[in-house]
């Protein structure tokens, strides 16, 4: 049997955690006199936390020092750990078990590739972490996603070459680390965001198994 690396984001793919982070961002741009709307929570998707920050402080027009900048940085994760600390199987999106298990049968190798550098912690609270053959997370990566390396990553971890390897992503930038890494894109979201992704589902309940099966066999 033909065998592909199957590469899974984290947040939004398999579990939805964007809206602790959101919580976290809103608490935290709120304590400093900033509005934080949902749109602007949209354009943090897949983006490293320093980048986040620093983009929250430039829709506010503050400069801070590189220290504070740092406690900033660490209050945001206390505040989305303590929401994550709750977390239980039954956060786990839609038919995302239905997909690994068909995966694990067909005995295709698994990987997260993830920005977040609580994965592993997530991914066993939800009960998944023995799911994945590779995890790659964000204290394995340098640069973030449009970048391709996290998924260079997890490919080189499962020993199958990148081009052989499909990627399940939420967020505009990591569609398009998956295509730097001539990787077979598939867009969770919307196609008016995802557009770029070779195939895009609303979630994993519009994915077959005969879609699965032909993508397995694909030459």
């Amino acid at each position: 049997m033909n065998k592909r690396g199957f590469i899974f984001d984290l947040d939004g793919v398999i579990v939805d955690t964007a809206k602790y982070h959101f919580l976290a961002w809103k608490k935290l741009a709120n304590d400093l006199g900033i509005d934080f709307t949902e749109h602007q929570n949209e354009q943090l998707k897949g983006v490293s936390r320093v980048q986040s920050l620093e983009k929250i402080l430039d829709w506010g027009g503050i400069s801070i020092s590189e220290l504070e900048f740092q406690n900033l940085m660490d209050k945001k994760n206390s505040d989305y750990l303590s929401h994550i600390e709750t977390m239980k199987e039954d956060e786990i999106l839609v038919d995302v078990p239905k997909v690994l298990t068909f995966l694990k049968n067909k005995q295709q190798p698994i990987a997260l590739g993830s920005a977040s550098k609580n994965a592993r912690k997530i991914l066993k609270k939800v009960a998944l972490y023995e799911s994945f053959d590779a995890i790659v997370d964000g204290t394995n990566v340098s640069k973030a996603k449009p970048d391709p390396e996290v998924f260079l990553i997890a490919a080189k971890e499962l020993h199958i070459a990148p081009n052989q390897c499909v990627v399940f992503e939420d967020s505009i930038a990591g569609v398009q680390a998956a295509n730097k890494a001539d990787m077979i894109s598939i867009g969770i979201g919307e196609q008016d965001v995802l557009g770029e992704a070779d195939f895009v589902f609303k979630d994993f309940s519009e994915i077959s198994i005969e879609f699965l099966t032909q993508l397995i066999n694909k030459q």
